[in-house]
């Protein structure tokens, strides 16, 4: 600021001031609606925990089960869920989200189903496949959209489409702490229960275990994908949070370093004014 008149430091000291009350705004919005993002991706882990376990019951209780989900297959194309923002100023959340994606599909052939703007925007500008841009706006996504999503990858792996699917969203692990992560949905995996290693219970299962199976299969997965879509909405929450506080302490900052260069501007316009005083008195 040297050189700098006592006006403009005014006007860049109002300036910062104007941000500074955005930032502030911002991070009290964020913790707002964190609370409750916390809240749903508590209220949503039971959900498919049950359907899990109602998968592998059917799974480990028999041993001639068979089911398309299952099938495991060279792997030709991957298909990538990619969970993102709608907006930025989210200190690094998307950008750390989409470069785990690329570090984990480098040298494959894969396409992508991106939820998000920034991650529909990112994969458009770089040419890769993009699956459906039904789900440019997260905010948008309720639990029908993570039905409809699951019924899209369910039948590409089906159908020979893609031959792995791969939930890439981040996980919320604290205010403070996001961490990317990549979760396999398809082709399922569970190991056999050995023989001789306990009781195992059997149900009868209507009209027979496969179809039953291959019913839930769909219902799981859009219940993962529902559990990414709350981790990631809360953990963008918790990054814009982290952002804007740290951009309110900045400005904060700046301001305390702008009144000081202006004080010293003041104080040396009225040495100025004085010495300029006394110079006309003496004469």
């Amino acid at each position: 600021m040297a050189g700098a008149s006592m006006k403009d430091i005014k006007l860049r000291i109002k300036s910062v001031e104007g941000t500074m009350q955005i930032t502030k705004a911002m991070e009290l919005v964020a913790s707002s609606k964190l609370r409750r993002a916390k809240e749903r991706v508590e209220h949503s882990r039971p959900y498919f925990d049950v359907l899990h376990a109602a998968l592998d019951d059917i799974a480990y209780s028999n041993d001639e089960f068979r089911s398309p989900y299952m099938a495991q297959r060279p792997v030709k194309t991957s298909c990538y869920v990619v969970i993102a923002g709608d907006r930025g100023l989210a200190g690094g959340y998307n950008a750390n989200i989409l470069k785990a994606v690329a570090a984990h599909a480098e040298g494959k052939n894969w396409c992508v189903l991106p939820i998000g703007k920034k991650a529909l925007e990112h994969y458009r500008r770089r040419g890769v496949p993009i699956v459906t841009d039904r789900y440019a706006e997260a905010a948008d996504v309720e639990m029908s959209g993570c039905y409809d999503i699951a019924r899209t990858l369910a039948k590409g792996f089906v159908n020979g489409e893609f031959d792995e699917v791969i939930l890439a969203y981040t996980n919320f692990v604290s205010m403070l702490s996001q961490q990317p992560a990549t979760l396999k949905l398809l082709p399922l995996n569970y190991r056999k229960a050995e023989k001789g290693s306990g009781p195992r219970q059997t149900t009868l299962y209507e009209p027979d275990c496969e179809t039953v199976y291959n019913a839930i299969v769909p219902e799981y997965l859009a219940g993962l994908i529902w559990g990414g879509l709350c981790e990631s909405v809360a953990s963008e929450l918790g990054a814009r949070r982290t952002a804007m506080d740290a951009a309110s302490k900045n400005a904060g900052e700046m301001i305390e370093n702008l009144s000081l260069h202006y004080n010293r501007a003041r104080q040396a316009a009225i040495t100025q004014e004085i010495t300029e005083i006394v110079a006309g008195a003496e004469g």
